[in-house]
């Protein structure tokens, strides 16, 4: 791996940088004077990283944070490693980067009660792998090929599983108990197994009752234990987990529907030994991030129990999310939450925001990054946004497999960023990532993405895409690379450079913020002050898709509109606003996220949606949707209400029998002169009459 101490110290800002080659071995010693110097320190080897922090453990006065970096398969090992100096440099200064800064943790606690689900003869296999240090019972589906031992050595449930819900430490089963033997008094003498005539019982102890003629000779046997009741009532039974093994087959019917299973809950082919490991660890008290921040002021999810905006409950593959409509919010449970960060992407608003790392912290690694690999010389950076699992050993296999001579590698220009998840970065940070520099964002998926995930990503992408052709900047700067093996990854990262990408001239210097419409409008103010297109020539708007766009106008259908002002205050971004001194709807593009919740409380399916960007100053300027003119009191002529509003009620009422002659004429009247004429007519009873 070529590497130039010069150059790279140049790049860093680093005098004396000196090239190790063998630091864990025998020049381990300045690896040990480094981290005795109390400053940060940047260990570019992963591999030996266990090596590493053994050795700062034995190291007397090792003071220094130690942070890890690869640059061996993400750029060393490669067929253009020579020119690969820029990546390196990039690589390594967002290294240096402080540690994302804490956030609230969610915590799980087991005792290690855990309940595996199965066939009978499976379920005792695997109980004997782990009880000894968890507490097992058995929920038997079937006696399986060999059927239970003859000793009991845990408790064994049966019946129909009606529901199982929960997460580590905390799962509830339900099921009722509907088989005529009761397992915890069954003795297994299997004599009720014998005697039956239709071989209805099997070594499960449960009765097939499809099967069973009645005969009842099971009964007869089992009267000394009296485990066996015909007339039993199957009542609804519950119970509490910490963790879960489910050992049914791919083909059966799951207990969890969702793509991210909860935590604590394990499936098991028999093969996988590694689930078991993992479930023998489960004992304790464990943390998590909090992945997610709710601000409620700011979602556009419902009002007055009308719903707008369900783009997180949606796509969220752990069913975290759910609507509260009733309180005009959504409701994350922080305990099934897995961290992906989709509802954070889809989200318009930013009412949901991803936690760890925040946005602003990974904008400034994005920001470093590009900044860095461009003052090294460095052209046309593509980011490839990978996940920490199958993505991150998906590209250092295509590195190994390239120092083989097998592959290419990846290539010099392509920069690879591990996320916690691929579906945790959205619109804002890829526009900011090419108003930084970027030529292109990729993000990989492998196996592991929901389905909901991809088409979430393809539909963020497809409305930034258009953005950036609608400026002038062409060229395909956001792809969805989906690959498996090492081979398909090598293919498609090679086909990035058969394209070229128009990019803005001067790179942005804004910071990312934590607000998502900040962000958003920051990059896209650069982007158009810095498109390809002259003003003269660019459209006043660019038209978006309208699957997932949280930009765009209304259209008020204005002889339907009636002025009623309801979508005012459905409005949640203070997009539609009133004008106190006049009967006008106003309406401030730049606000509006496109959630849908004005149209929904029209009462005269008046509003209609437009996804687009508009280029003109308007965009963030107040303008008239709709206006009327006002109706005057009959009485005093004080304005109030409008003509058309006005009139629509008085012809829906006048055939009301409350509503005529005086009554009716009310209706035209103010509300302080609808009260003076009520006092002050002859004919009306008063309260002080009665």
């Amino acid at each position: 791996m070529p590497l130039s101490a010069k150059a790279l110290g140049a790049a860093l800002h680093e005098d004396g940088l000196t090239v190790h080659s063998t630091l864990c071995r025998r020049e381990a010693g300045a690896f040990q004077k480094a981290i005795q110097s109390g400053e940060d320190v940047v260990v570019a080897c992963t591999q030996e990283q266990r090596l590493f922090g053994e050795l700062g453990q034995q190291t007397e006065g090792a003071v220094s944070p130690i942070r890890f970096v690869n640059i061996r398969e993400t750029g060393g090992w490669s067929r253009d490693a020579a020119q690969a100096s820029p990546k390196i440099a990039a690589l390594l200064a967002a290294a240096r980067l402080p540690e994302p800064e804490p956030v609230p943790t969610v915590t799980y606690r087991s005792a290690g009660r855990v309940l595996i689900i199965g066939p009978l003869d499976q379920a005792e296999q695997a109980a004997a792998l782990v009880s000894d240090v968890l507490e097992v019972t058995l929920f038997t589906q079937g006696p399986g090929n060999a059927g239970g031992a003859q000793a009991r050595r845990y408790p064994v449930l049966g019946g129909r599983i009606t529901g199982l819900t929960g997460w580590l430490g905390a799962f509830e089963l339900q099921w009722r108990a509907d088989n005529p033997i009761d397992l915890d008094l069954c003795t297994r003498c299997n004599a009720c197994v014998a005697a039956c005539p239709e071989n209805a019982i099997g070594l499960d102890y449960q009765i097939d009752l499809a099967a069973c003629q009645s005969h009842r000779a099971c009964a007869g046997v089992c009267q000394v234990a009296g485990a066996i009741d015909f007339s039993r009532d199957a009542g609804l039974q519950t119970e509490r987990f910490d963790l879960v093994l489910d050992l049914r087959p791919a083909n059966a019917t799951p207990t969890f529907l969702q793509h991210a299973l909860p935590q604590g809950y394990f499936r098991w082919d028999g093969s996988d030994m590694a689930a078991l490991l993992r479930l023998r660890e489960l004992v304790g008290e464990f943390e998590k991030p909090k992945f997610f921040v709710y601000k409620q002021k700011l979602c556009a999810h419902s009002r007055n129990e009308t719903v707008g905006c369900n783009a997180c409950v949606d796509i969220c593959s752990a069913e975290a999310v759910s609507s509260d409509k009733s309180h005009q919010r959504v409701v994350v449970n922080p305990n099934l939450c897995v961290g992906c960060g989709a509802c954070t992407t889809v989200c318009p608003t930013g009412a949901l925001t991803y936690a760890y790392p925040r946005a602003a912290e990974q904008g400034n690694k994005l920001k470093t990054l590009l900044s860095t690999y461009a003052a090294a010389g460095g052209k046309d950076a593509v980011l490839l946004l990978h996940s920490q699992e199958r993505g991150q050993a998906l590209v250092e296999e295509l590195g190994r497999a390239a120092q083989l001579k097998l592959a290419h590698g990846v290539p010099a220009n392509v920069i690879p960023v591990a996320l916690w998840h691929t579906a945790s970065t959205g619109v804002d940070l890829w526009l900011s990532a090419i108003a930084y520099g970027a030529s292109r964002v990729v993000v990989l998926g492998t196996s592991e993405e929901a389905p909901q995930y991809l088409d979430g990503l393809q539909a963020q992408m497809d409305v930034a895409q258009t953005i950036l052709r609608g400026l002038g900047y062409t060229g395909t700067h956001l792809k969805l690379l989906r690959a498996t093996h090492p081979t398909e990854l090598d293919a498609a990262l090679q086909a990035l450079a058969q394209t070229r990408q128009k990019i803005p001239a001067v790179a942005a210097r804004f910071a990312v913020a934590q607000e998502k419409r900040s962000t958003l409008d920051m990059a896209l103010d650069h982007l158009v002050e810095q498109a390809p297109l002259p003003p003269a020539e660019r459209p006043a708007a660019i038209a978006l898709p309208a699957a997932g766009s949280p930009l765009g106008t209304i259209e008020v259908h204005k002889d339907r509109c009636t002025l009623c002002l309801s979508c005012v205050g459905a409005c949640p971004a203070s997009a539609l606003q009133d004008n106190p001194q006049a009967p006008q709807l106003r309406f401030i593009e730049k606000n509006c996220v496109q959630c849908g919740l004005c149209a929904a409380t029209c009462p005269e399916d008046a509003i209609t949606l437009q996804p687009r960007l508009l280029l003109t100053p308007e965009r963030s300027q107040p303008r008239v949707l709709n206006e009327a003119q006002p109706w005057a009191c009959v009485r005093c002529g004080k304005p109030f209400g409008t003509v058309k509003a006005i009139e629509a009620m008085l012809g829906k009422l006048a055939g009301h029998a409350m509503f005529q002659g005086e009554a009716l004429e009310r209706l035209k009247m103010c509300s302080d002169c609808r009260v003076i004429d009520l006092y002050s007519a002859q004919n009306e009873k008063k309260v002080t009459d009665l």
